[in-house]
């Protein structure tokens, strides 16, 4: 498959991404999609075909990987140790090189999470190339790596002035800038960096960002802009990189793969959704979530779903089941229920375009079209 991928590089005009000191073939990225939508099969399979494969270091201890944790209650990993398992990531990230052998290979962390500095840790030791973070500012991401400039540390931003923020921090406490930075727009699936209003307003969306974070970038020195948020094919790729973006990172439309580590459930869920059910979400972190309104949705909104309580203490926004009861749902547990093929009570996040998916490909395939334009 690396022959293939060379092969091809030959014939199209998509330049090679470098981030930090590890070049990637195509400069296409998986989104980190948790909790279990991309660990060992999507995101080696991702890094082999000469993209960048991320994995999702959020509920690592869940379902499949329960064997390495040491406390459960109600069959969920009992608290952030458990949840956030360093076994479990460990063994994720070797299950994923044995797929993808040496080629560069990331994991998204969301600064959000409880214990994120241990998580960080954790990939460290893991032997992870890249780090991807948001769900916040990542302001003292560099600190949690020793600084390590082997480890490329990509934050994920929304705007200039949150670019700025991390640029002026790092330099100040640690004399470095980004390795890369991924811009994501309103259109993603999951958590925005957005208020619901500025989620419709034109100035916020994604091909008006690049711009202003594409000057930002040039006070601080030279690095990768790498846009996200609403992009599904070739044409929307060319789009963005005509616009000033040195390449993209995606998550929905590798759901559509048989790689994808998601659940069936989870695949059809979206293969059946149509635009209109797919929806931004009140989320228990208090940030609008871009996912499929189902049966889940429907009953918090009424506040008629099942009793919830804070097993996992997954993030600290939620204040331990605080930010749940008034969203009416546990979002590790429910996402927890969706890696369980458990519709009625799992939670589905996506991207605007999610209701697209309407086939199940390899990985393979998907890179091909993403590349080619088929």
């Amino acid at each position: 498959m690396l022959n293939d991928a060379k092969n091809i590089q030959k014939i199209i005009s998509m330049k090679r991404l470098k981030i930090g000191q590890y070049t990637i073939n195509f400069p296409i990225i998986q989104g980190g999609m948790g909790i279990g939508v991309s660990w060992d099969r999507l995101a080696g399979a991702v890094s082999f075909a000469g993209g960048l494969g991320i994995i999702s270091a959020i509920g690592t201890g869940y379902y499949q990987n329960m064997h390495f944790v040491e406390k459960v209650v109600d069959s969920r990993p009992y608290d952030v140790q458990n949840l956030y398992s360093f076994e479990a990531l460990k063994a994720i990230v070797k299950n994923a090189r044995k797929i993808c052998g040496q080629n560069p290979l990331g994991v998204n962390i969301m600064c959000a999470i409880n214990d994120y500095g241990r998580v960080v840790a954790d990939a460290c030791k893991s032997g992870i190339d890249i780090i991807i973070s948001g769900a916040g500012l990542p302001t003292n991401l560099p600190e949690f790596t020793d600084n390590d400039p082997r480890i490329a540390l990509v934050p994920i931003v929304s705007s200039a002035k949150a670019l700025k923020i991390i640029c002026k921090r790092w330099m100040q406490r640690y004399n470095r800038i980004p390795d890369a930075v991924v811009l994501e727009g309103p259109l993603s699936g999951g958590h925005q960096g957005f208020k619901y209003e500025q989620c419709a307003m034109e100035e916020y969306q994604l091909e008006n960002l690049i711009r202003p974070v594409k000057d930002e970038i040039r006070e601080w020195g030279d690095f990768p802009l790498i846009a996200a948020g609403g992009i599904w094919d070739k044409n929307d790729i060319d789009k963005v990189m005509a616009l000033g973006a040195d390449g993209v990172q995606m998550g929905t439309r590798f759901i559509g793969t048989y790689e994808c580590d998601a659940s069936e459930v989870f695949k059809q869920v979206l293969i059946r959704a149509e635009k209109e059910d797919i929806q931004l979400l009140k989320s228990p972190v208090g940030y609008p979530a871009r996912g499929v309104r189902t049966n889940l949705i429907n009953l918090a909104d009424k506040k008629e779903g099942a009793a919830i309580k804070c097993i996992s203490n997954c993030v600290s926004p939620c204040q331990r089941g605080k930010g749940a009861k008034e969203a009416g749902y546990c979002i590790a547990n429910c996402l927890g229920d969706a890696l369980a093929g458990k519709e009625d009570s799992g939670l589905f996040f996506t991207g605007a375009n999610g209701y697209r998916l309407k086939e199940i490909i390899s990985v393979k395939e998907l890179m091909n079209k993403l590349i080619n334009g088929e």
